[in-house]
């Protein structure tokens, strides 16, 4: 697995021959102004909720490359509206086996309004299970108990947990959210970003170590193999 890092919660994750993409916000993201959203792969794109933060190059990125937008029933008929053709509708607690593996829409505790204002639906999560690995994408959440049940669910090799506080968990709130996951390896987003988000890195590692989590920052373009 493949993972590729274009700034705040987008993530690229190759796996099992596909490309999925995360939550992309890059054009209007400056700290990621060396990256070319035009080469950006895509198969799937997945769509946490409606903010632009996280929506931003959807359209974009899904009419260029014809991948399919899985996010909940009103982002998807939202973007149909749009004009993006390849679309598959989710809600809170569904399940859907794609040719790259399961992915399971989770709850996240958040907020969702779409960039014109109209409704965003629940927010949530992503839960991908694969032959290869489970990996958990958490979208912008604080921390809840629901995460108890992902770590029950399946062995995760690997969680994308925001930690920029303000509008999402902090630092202290995602070390619980790890123990909850029962995952000791994390890749931080949501962070730096915007002024209320900046965090300090070496206290954000420190505490993940403390409690016996592995805990992997990322440059902007970087791609490591997992």
């Amino acid at each position: 697995m493949k993972v590729s890092y274009y700034g705040h919660s987008c993530f690229g994750v190759e796996i099992n021959g596909r490309h999925l993409l995360f939550d992309p916000f890059i054009s209007e993201n400056p700290l990621a102004a060396e990256i070319d959203v035009d080469q950006i792969p895509a198969d799937y794109i997945l769509v946490s909720h409606g903010h632009y933060d996280h929506i931003a190059d959807v359209k974009r990125i899904a009419k260029r490359t014809g991948a399919t937008v899985i996010s909940n029933f009103e982002i998807t008929t939202w973007l149909e509206k749009e004009g993006v053709e390849k679309v598959h509708p989710m809600n809170i607690g569904g399940r859907w086996e794609f040719d790259f593996g399961k992915v399971k829409y989770v709850n996240a505790v958040h907020s969702s309004a779409l960039p014109d204002g109209s409704n965003g639906g629940n927010p949530g999560g992503f839960l991908i299970d694969t032959p290869q690995c489970a990996f958990y994408h958490a979208g912008d959440t604080a921390l809840s108990m629901d995460m108890q049940l992902i770590g029950r669910q399946c062995e995760l090799c690997l969680a994308f947990l925001p930690i920029g506080d303000n509008f999402t968990m902090g630092i202290d709130d995602a070390v619980q959210a790890s123990s909850f996951l029962k995952c000791n390896h994390v890749i931080p987003m949501h962070y730096d970003t915007f002024e209320l988000i900046r965090v300090d890195h070496d206290e954000a590692v420190r505490k993940f170590r403390n409690a016996e989590v592995e805990l992997k920052f990322m440059e902007i373009g970087e791609t490591r193999e997992m």
